[in-house]
Order: C-alpha cells, then structure tokens, then sequence
C-alpha cells in the first residue's frame, strides 16, 4: 500500500475498527485496500453493520470464500460489463493517457443519465450524485473485474491510465507472423478478449438487463474464474431465490455437501456473535441511563437467546470453523481468543438466556472495547459514549448475500432469455 500524502488527514483501521476523521483523499492505493477502505466507510455510515467488535476479517474472509468478487458496495452485475465497455471504447478512439481521466468520467456520467431514463433505476449508482459523484462506478467494480478475470491489467485505475499511451504504441509495433497476424503473446490485452460487443449507443442509452449472450459471458466467467465457490455453484446450478440469508435459501438442502457444510459455520458464526454485539449495545444504554433502549435490547437479547435455539453447539466443530476461516493464519491471534471466549462465555444452552447478567460476558466485552479502541472506548470514556447513535454494530451478518442474490438474479434470468425482446 502506497504512503498517503502528508496533508492526507489519515483514516485508521486498528484491528477492524474505524477512527473516522472530518475529511480524507486517497492517494494510490492498491485497489484490494482502496476497495475494503470503501466497505469499511460504508459500514461505518450503517450504524448497524458496522464491525465495532473486531472481527471483520472472520466475516470478509467467509463472504470472500461463499461470493469472490462482490463487494457490499457494488449494485447490479451488468456492471461487470458497462466498464470495460467504456474502456474498450477509448482504446479504441486511442484516448491519450492525459485524456483518460476525464473521458472516462465523461463516459461513466453519460451511463448514470442514461440508467436513470431506463425503466429499471434500482442500483443506479451515482443516481443522486450525478456528475458530482465522487466515487465512481469503475473504483467500486474495479476489484471484481479483476477477480472474475474480465479485467486483465493487474494494476489500479490510475495505473492504466497512466499505461495507455504505452500500450497502444506497443501495439502498433507488435510482431506479426508469416500471415500478418500479432504473435500471440507479444502484448496483453487489458480486457478479457471474448467480452460481448458493446451496444451501438452506448453509453448514452443502457439498461441492466442482461442480454441472453451477456449473461453467458458473465456466467462463464465466474465459472472458470471462481471455480469451487459457492458462487460459481448458484450461477452454474440456476440457483436464484429471494432470502434474507444464505441459509434461509430454499434450496439450501439439496446444495453440495461442501457448501451446505460452509453454510453452517457461517451461520452459526453469524446468529451466535450478534449476541456479543446486543450485549455491547445493552451496556451502552445502560451507560447512558436510557431506559428505553435497555429495555429494547434487553427484549432483543432474548430474542437473539431464542434464536441460538437453531444451532446444535454439541455439534459445531469449531476447530473445523477456524480451519475454513482462518487458513492462511489471516485472523489475528486475539480475534480468535474474543471470538473463542465468547463462544464459552455466552453461548452455551445454560448461558444464554443469562447473558446479560453474566458479568463474565460483560467483562469480556468491555475489554475487548478497550483493547480495541483503547481511550476511545464508549464504555469508560463519556465524550465518545455520547456520540453513540443506538445501534452500534447490531445487524446480523449476511457475508455480501443481499448483494450476490441480486446479481445472480439478474444473471440468471438473462440466461433464459428473458431480456432479449427487450430494446437495449
């Protein structure tokens, strides 16, 4: 990750856990970080996903592993074509490298107005913005692109950008053979060749539904590019379902084995550490002598202590959970301590329903805090307490489904032709 800029007002990350200041720029970033300092910014303006307990590298590394590519950030999958589109369409006018910027932001604005005038508006991203937005659609997808092998340049936007002048003389001096044919090879495309053709209007007329031929290329990408994922499977498999969780889907029993076992842990991981987070909301209405929110989250506590009901602990392998989550020894060594010691603490048959009186859980919570965000943490300091909005933190975690569900939504129904009667 490149140094930031010493008028940069600096955004930290300790463990998974925002400082926010006023204001921030980025300044060249690899685009994996840029992409995850998005999601963080996002979490941090949904009060309720934000990960204030510090184990947002469990979760990102279970969405990773079920929807590579996928960000909670991104909207609709045809932006996985619109992209390279209006790349494709500068390479080939040979937009000069200080011409890129602006073109492309031309180009990204003229797409926003046009999906605004379509009859499907829903993911617009920029809708509201327009061409003041300031995070553009190609920062948000730029990773996935890469990920589901459509984007071949392995460098940042800024990078290609830099590199076009570069790449089209490469291409004109390129070495042909004894038909007059480029030697394959000798310069790489910066797209994945066999993308569909791009709309004779586009970018001033452009919708999000797939063509049938679109939605095979999509598909096939994701297939050959994620393979073993549980992605690559629902495309594959034609597994489309509205649900508000992965393991709500109604297929869920007939899935592989792998993924069914996959499901579980994520679930079980999900329903048993939103009790530490209600837990942690508990004691900060507490702190603050807010009766009706002690209340609210006394009443969600046990709901949450119903619904660990629906997991068998006797029956979780948690050495087998870290064992798919934590392969690389990715995790930090005192996320899995909380994480474990949670899980001992507040989750057994016995414990549950008690966990708000249970000064063990309630002392793990506030060290964690305290290790966490150290003269920052709401429980001892009253300044940062105040600036408590809540719901700190509360949501469940759902590993980008709500996300995935609506791209193979829309990829699945260009796969059976629903679009193609359709104008563009």
């Amino acid at each position: 990750m490149s140094a930031l800029s010493l008028n940069t007002i600096i955004i930290v990350l300790f463990n998974g856990v925002l400082t926010m200041p006023s204001t921030f720029t980025w300044v060249d970033f690899e685009e994996r970080d840029r992409q995850k300092m998005m999601e963080v910014i996002k979490m941090f303006q949904e009060s309720d996903t934000r990960d204030e307990l510090g184990i947002g590298t469990i979760r990102d590394t279970i969405a990773e592993m079920f929807f590579p590519g996928t960000t909670t950030i991104q909207t609709r999958v045809k932006y996985m074509l619109f992209l390279p589109w209006i790349y494709l369409r500068h390479e080939k006018k040979k937009t000069p490298s200080s011409e890129m910027n602006q073109k492309i932001r031309n180009d990204e604005v003229a797409l926003i107005n046009a999906l605004l005038q379509s009859d499907d508006t829903l993911g617009v991203i920029g809708g509201e913005a327009k061409e003041s937005l300031r995070r553009m659609a190609s920062s948000v997808y730029w990773y996935g692109l890469g990920r589901w092998g459509i984007r071949q340049f392995s460098g940042s936007i800024d990078e290609l950008h830099r590199f076009m002048d570069h790449y089209y003389e490469a291409k004109k001096n390129v070495i042909k053979d004894d038909d007059h044919e480029p030697v394959s090879g000798m310069v790489r495309d910066n797209w994945h060749p066999g993308l569909p053709p791009i709309p004779g209007e586009f970018p001033y007329k452009a919708n999000f539904q797939l063509k049938q031929a679109e939605a095979e290329y999509l598909a096939d990408r994701i297939i050959n590019s994620c393979k073993g994922t549980l992605l690559a499977y629902l495309v594959s498999a034609g597994r489309k379902a509205e649900a508000s969780f992965i393991w709500e889907h109604p297929d869920l029993g007939s899935f592989p084995e792998k993924y069914q076992n996959q499901i579980t842990h994520a679930r079980n991981f999900a329903i048993s550490i939103n009790g530490a987070a209600l837990l942690y909301n508990l004691m900060l209405a507490e702190k603050s002598e807010d009766a009706k929110r002690t209340a609210e989250y006394t009443e969600k506590l046990e709901a949450w202590a119903n619904r660990m009901g629906t997991i068998n602990f006797g029956a979780w392998d948690l050495k087998e959970f870290w064992e798919i989550v934590n392969p690389d020894s990715r995790i930090p060594f005192r996320t899995q301590r909380f994480v474990s010691e949670w899980l001992n603490i507040g989750c057994g048959p016995d414990a549950r329903h008690d966990v708000r009186s249970n000064g063990a859980a309630r002392l793990l919570i506030a060290n964690r805090e305290r290790e966490l965000k150290r003269n920052r943490a709401r429980l001892e300091n009253q300044r940062a307490l105040e600036m408590w909005t809540g719901a700190a933190g509360t949501g469940q975690l759902s590993y980008r489904w709500e996300i995935a569900q609506g791209m193979i939504i829309d990829l699945i129904d260009g796969l059976q032709g629903a679009n193609d009667a359709k104008p563009e």
